[in-house]
């Protein structure tokens, strides 16, 4: 049986995002929760992260600074420059207000879902990848990212990373935690990759 508080948020989703972002809110939700099921996190509180996760994607600019500047987080100038972070942000600290939400381990994963960081929680791993990993996703290497995710987390975050400075490169600037991340991973890979030799 659904919690009628889902329900009552998904309501909330289905009013206040466009079809489109509602159906992906939907599947990074069904996706946080398998990723929750096989590196044992709990299942519950990735789908109610993915669920959220863009909750504020397509609220008033302002309104999202307005949060942000109330959030707490520590915001690089890389983000306050980069509007399309902004509402990750933002996010975290409307779930925080409007629905009471204060788990860490829900809050945050929303706040760097969309720029990653160095030592993530589980929770944070298994949002950013749902995100990049969900159902309807099909950029380029979308396939091939997914069935790594699935077989190993910290792989699908490699390649993540990967993909995402190779993506950006020359176009934008990263934030320093995207950096870290991409760094925290690629030494991972290289280990993995040595011990198999």
């Amino acid at each position: 049986m659904i919690d009628p508080r889902i329900m009552e948020m998904q309501e909330y989703l289905k009013e206040n995002l466009s079809d489109k972002r509602f159906r992906h809110s939907l599947n990074v939700a069904t996706a946080a929760k398998k990723l929750a099921e096989i590196n044992g996190a709990d299942p519950d509180k990735c789908y109610l992260a993915g669920l959220l996760h863009d909750i504020c994607k397509e609220i008033d600019p302002e309104l999202q600074i307005m949060l942000m500047k109330r959030s707490g987080y520590e915001i690089s100038e890389v983000e306050w420059g980069a509007p399309k972070t902004h509402h990750a942000i933002a996010g975290a600290q409307f779930v925080k207000e409007f629905y009471k939400i204060t788990d860490p381990d829900v809050c945050d994963p929303i706040r760097w879902h969309t720029v990653g960081k160095g030592g993530m929680s589980i929770y944070e791993k298994i949002l950013y990848m749902a995100d990049l990993i969900s159902e309807e996703r099909s950029y380029p290497d979308a396939d091939r990212i997914r069935r790594i995710t699935y077989r190993d987390l910290n792989r699908g975050l490699f390649e993540a990373f990967k993909f995402m400075i190779v993506d950006k490169i020359g176009q934008k600037l990263l934030p320093q935690s995207t950096v870290d991340a991409y760094n925290e991973y690629t030494a991972l890979e290289l280990k993995r990759l040595a011990d198999k030799k």
